[in-house]
């Protein structure tokens, strides 16, 4: 599965990813007034970043739910961001390096992560987050092993943000097989866009009927 910068991906039925550079958005990506409102009082670089954020999910929206572009993002009650008055519809969004991801799944919970490698990566990390399965990935030359930890670590981080419990959900637990690019972890499916230039996974539930 290729990820094109700036191309919309169906990583599953209804469910699409969009992702790529922070400093070259896709034509027609813009906040709205209310998430212009919400960056307000933020770092300068955290603003900028925000933003940047919020116009790659609207020009997703745009692409796969025109009628939803300008509902106003608001978080649940897990911190799990929702389209207000359309929390069956998932959202999702991603930044790490200067890369942008989006993710949106109507009749699903979902969540995106985008990660650079980590440059260096330390074999206490790798032990941490890969547990059993280190060995796999420690032995990779450099730079695959720390494209495939990344990897693992997208694959991780996207499901805590589905489930809507982020780093309290403790990611580094879930079990993930370097080198696939799909699996399960509860009631989350996920998918590994392998062939996407910076490591980038998207989770999602199963679809609402």
């Amino acid at each position: 599965m290729t990820a094109t910068a700036w191309r919309a991906v169906e990583v599953a039925d209804r469910t699409w990813v969009l992702s790529g550079p922070q400093d070259d958005l896709p034509a027609g990506a813009a906040p709205t007034e209310d998430d212009l409102r919400q960056a307000r009082g933020l770092p300068r670089w955290r603003a900028e970043e925000f933003t940047a954020s919020r116009a790659v999910l609207r020009r997703l929206l745009r692409q796969v739910r025109a009628d939803l572009v300008g509902a106003a993002v608001r978080k649940d009650r897990r911190g799990r961001p929702i389209l207000d008055g359309h929390p069956g519809v998932g959202i999702s969004v991603s930044h790490d390096g200067g890369t942008i991801a989006a993710a949106v799944g109507p009749g699903r919970r979902v969540g995106v992560d985008v990660q650079l490698p980590p440059e260096p990566l330390s074999d206490a990390l790798v032990r941490r987050c890969l547990r059993g399965r280190a060995a796999q990935v420690s032995a990779l030359p450099e730079p695959d092993r720390s494209t495939e930890f990344a990897r693992v670590w997208t694959v991780q981080e996207a499901c805590v943000k589905a489930e809507g419990t982020g780093l309290a959900g403790s990611p580094w637990t879930i079990d993930v097989e370097p080198g696939r690019d799909r699996g399960r972890w509860g009631p989350y499916r996920w998918v590994s866009l392998r062939r996407s230039p910076i490591p980038l996974s998207c989770a999602f539930t199963d679809l609402e009927r």
